[in-house]
C-alpha cells in the first residue's frame, strides 16, 4: 500500500494511492500515525477494496506521509562514495544525529532557508518508518519491524552543521528541512530496500544519482545498532544517509541553493518530491 496524508498543514486526512487515485481513508482510521502501523492494522487496511473508498478531488496538499513522528533519527556518511565525495574516513558504527520534528514537512511544500544561510544543501535519502516497538533487534529479525519506507530530503546548512560550535543537529532542524513522503510504501511492495534508485535534481540538472547497494550500513543493521541503544517506538523514523552529489562535495567549488532553486528527488517505487527555495525574511 501507499498511505497518504493529504491537507492543510495541522489538519491532514489519511488516504491511500490507488493507482494514480488518491482516496479517503476517513471512515477506517483518523490519521496515519504510528499508533496504526502495526501489521495487524496494516493488515485490515490492506483488506479493503479501494474501489469502495471515496475519490479525493481536486489538487489538495500532500502533507508528511506520517503524523505525530516520535523520533526523527538520521545516519550521516552511510554512503561509501559520498563519503569519497567529502573526503571522510568510512564509520566503523553508524553516525548518528537527530532532526527536530518542527523541521518535517510535507513532500511538496516550501524549503525555506534560515536568516543568514549562506551554504543550504540538499540530500535524498531513504526513510525507513519503524512499525512496532523495537529493542535489541538483531539484524534478522530488523525488517520485520519496518512499517514502510519513504522518501526524505535531508536538507542541511552546512555552515551552521560544522562551523557553528556543537553538533549536526544545528544545521539540520532548521524549519522545513525534513520534507517527508510523499507515500509511506508498505514494506510488502519494498523486498530489498538495499536495492533502490535514488536521485536529486536541482532546476532540472541531476545532481545526486544513487543506489541503496552503496550503503556502508544496511537498514537492518542501523535497526539493530539503534534498538541497542534506545527502544525504537511505532512512528519512529529514521532517515539513512545520502549518496553522493551534494552540493558541499562539488569541484572545484561548492554548490549550495539560493531562492527560486527547484528541488525535484525521486527513489525507485516510492514517490517523487519537489520543493522551491525560498528565504526566511
Amino acid at each position: 500500500m501507499k498511505l497518504v496524508r493529504y491537507g492543510a498543514t495541522g489538519t491532514e486526512k489519511p488516504g491511500l494511492m490507488d493507482g494514480d487515485t488518491l482516496r479517503d481513508l476517513s471512515a477506517h482510521v483518523a490519521d496515519i500515525t504510528g499508533d496504526m502501523l502495526d501489521d495487524a492494522s496494516l493488515a485490515k487496511l490492506r483488506a479493503i477494496d479501494p474501489a469502495t473508498l471515496p475519490e479525493v478531488t481536486g489538487a489538495p496538499r500532500i502533507g508528511p506521509c506520517v503524523g505525530n513522528i516520535g523520533k526523527f533519527l538520521c545516519i550521516g556518511l552511510n554512503y561509501s562514495d559520498h563519503a569519497a565525495e567529502t573526503g571522510a574516513a568510512i564509520p566503523e558504527h553508524p553516525i548518528l544525529f537527530f532532526k527536530a520534528n518542527s523541521a518535517i514537512v510535507g513532500p511538496n511544500d516550501d524549503v525555506v532557508m534560515p536568516r543568514g544561510s549562506t551554504h543550504t544543501d540538499w540530500e535524498v535519502e531513504l526513510g525507513v518508518v519503524i512499525g512496532k516497538k523495537a529493542k535489541y533487534v538483531s539484524k534478522e529479525d530488523a525488517l520485520d519491524y519496518v512499517a514502510g519506507y519513504c522518501v526524505i530530503n535531508d536538507v542541511s546548512e552546512r555552515h551552521f552543521q560544522t562551523q557553528l560550535t556543537g553538533q549536526w543537529t544545528k544545521g539540520k532542524s532548521c524549519d522545513t528541512f525534513g520534507p517527508t513522503g510523499p507515500w509511506l510504501v508498505t514494506r510488502d511492495e519494498v523486498p530489498d530496500p538495499q536495492a533502490l534508485s535514488m536521485s536529486l535534481d536541482v532546476n532540472g540538472k541531476r545532481m545526486q544519482n544513487g543506489n541503496t547497494a552503496t550503503m556502508i550500513f544496511s537498514v537492518a543493521e542501523i535497526i539493530e545498532h539503534l534498538s541497542g541503544l534506545m527502544t525504537l517506538h511505532p512512528g519512529d523514523v529514521i532517515t539513512t544517509g545520502t549518496p553522493p552529489g551534494v552540493g558541499m562535495g562539488m569541484k572545484p567549488t561548492p554548490v549550495y541553493l539560493k531562492k527560486g532553486d527547484v528541488m525535484e528527488l525521486t527513489i525507485e517505487g516510492l514517490g517523487v518530491q519537489r520543493q522551491k527555495v525560498d528565504e526566511d525574511a
